[in-house]
């Protein structure tokens, strides 16, 4: 079962150079005086995870390094974007280390979300070939497990690059810090440099019919509106509790046993139980009871308006359990509705317009926390989980006739 470890990997690397960018970051510059509407508005460098239907289809259409190696891994296409990717994106990262961090602040700071900008395009690179890569290598029957360990992999490493690493900070500075994230993306290429994934042959249909086809697929359209509104709530609710405890007084070595040992174990519970439930729930029922629970615990986190530690632990545990169920859930879905000769294209899509509700979400976060404070701006975040249960009840019909209809009902 040498597969699951490789799509491990794969996915934790994915998410350390995200965990760091989007949890750490911000915590160190919230600690220097940045504003929280700036720090929501940071958010914007994950434009690339939006628009990555955009190129998705070209990793469906050519191989890099063919010529290079001599044709040797002709028929591995997801596994050579795979590296490829990863490994710019790891040279990025020095670049960005290079540049001490209080000058990227002080004097250059959109220089800053330009290079981060630029690093995300190779990871999201990096997200759409592995995403093709598990739907080709994971039959539907697998794929609740599959997908646990891709949200359990990708939280690790969020928890890894936002956590750990941050607790580290003061001992390794911004460049060792980053240097570190890129040895590690490195290393998250080992194991698929020794696995066989099938071979798929390189798709010569146009660009455009990847699109369309997806489109007409039955229920499509009901699907698609899931996808703006299932995890809007969550990222609305999720991105201003980092500043909050900055607020509240936490300190770095609290953050990292606080997200990088119980947030840790808590997410990967979330996304192992969700799996495990999909062994018996049918994926409509999963999705509806899993969006509850997630809201209840986002909305719970009005509660906290000092430093209440046994409330903050039960809520990061109960946030990241019920957070990891939901995911595991709609990337199920996800996975059910691609097309056998366009995986890379259709699951990319979907992807997109999840990415597209919650950047817009998390843009605006900041904006609400500020103005309403952070008691109410929990509570709407929890409303906004609600609008996606209502959206899924409402075409419930539609999306339980579409694609993946035998394992909805």
């Amino acid at each position: 079962m040498f597969k699951w470890w490789v799509l491990l990997t794969l996915y934790l690397t994915q998410g350390l150079p995200h965990g760091f960018f989007s949890q750490a970051l911000p915590t160190l510059l919230r600690q220097q005086g940045m504003s929280l509407e700036a720090i929501g508005l940071m958010s914007l460098v994950s434009l690339p995870w939006v628009l990555k239907f955009l190129w998705a289809p070209l990793l469906d259409h050519y191989q890099p390094l063919k010529r290079l190696t001599g044709g040797r891994i002709d028929g591995h296409i997801r596994k050579t974007w795979i590296i490829s990717a990863n490994a710019i994106a790891a040279c990025v990262l020095m670049f960005i280390a290079a540049t001490p961090l209080d000058f990227w602040i002080n004097q250059a700071a959109v220089g800053l979300a330009c290079a981060l900008f630029v690093l995300t395009i190779f990871v999201v690179t990096q997200d759409i070939a592995t995403d093709a890569l598990a739907v080709e290598n994971i039959p539907p029957q697998q794929r609740g497990l599959g997908n646990s360990l891709q949200v359990a992999g990708y939280r690790f490493g969020m928890i890894i690059g936002g956590g750990l690493l941050l607790a580290i900070f003061a001992q390794l500075g911004w460049q060792g810090t980053l240097w570190a994230l890129s040895g590690l993306m490195i290393l998250g290429l080992i194991p698929l440099w020794y696995w066989q994934p099938a071979a798929v042959k390189v798709d010569k249909e146009p660009v455009f019919n990847h699109w369309l086809g997806f489109l007409r697929l039955p229920g499509a359209m009901a699907w698609l509106l899931l996808l703006l509104t299932y995890k809007v709530g969550d990222a609305f609710g999720t991105v201003m509790i980092r500043p909050h405890l900055v607020d509240l007084g936490v300190t770095l070595p609290e953050f990292a046993e606080l997200l990088g040992l119980w947030g840790t174990i808590a997410g990967l519970v979330g996304a192992l139980l969700g799996g495990l439930l999909l062994k018996f729930l049918p994926r409509m029922q999963a999705l509806i009871l899993f969006v509850c629970l997630e809201g209840l615990a986002i909305a719970s986190y009005a509660l906290v308006t000092t430093l209440d530690w046994p409330l903050i632990y039960s809520l990061v545990v109960a946030e990241h359990i019920t957070g990891g169920m939901a995911t595991v859930a709609l990337f199920t879905v996800m996975m059910d509705r691609c097309r056998d000769a366009s995986a890379g294209s259709d699951y990319a899509l979907q992807s997109c317009l999840v990415v597209l509700s919650t950047l817009v979400a998390t843009s605006l976060a900041g904006f609400s926390a500020a103005a309403f404070g952070y008691a109410l701006h929990y509570s709407l975040a929890g409303i906004l989980c609600g609008f996606g249960l209502l959206v899924l009840l409402a075409n419930k019909q539609n999306i339980m006739g579409s694609r993946s209809s035998k394992v909805l009902t």
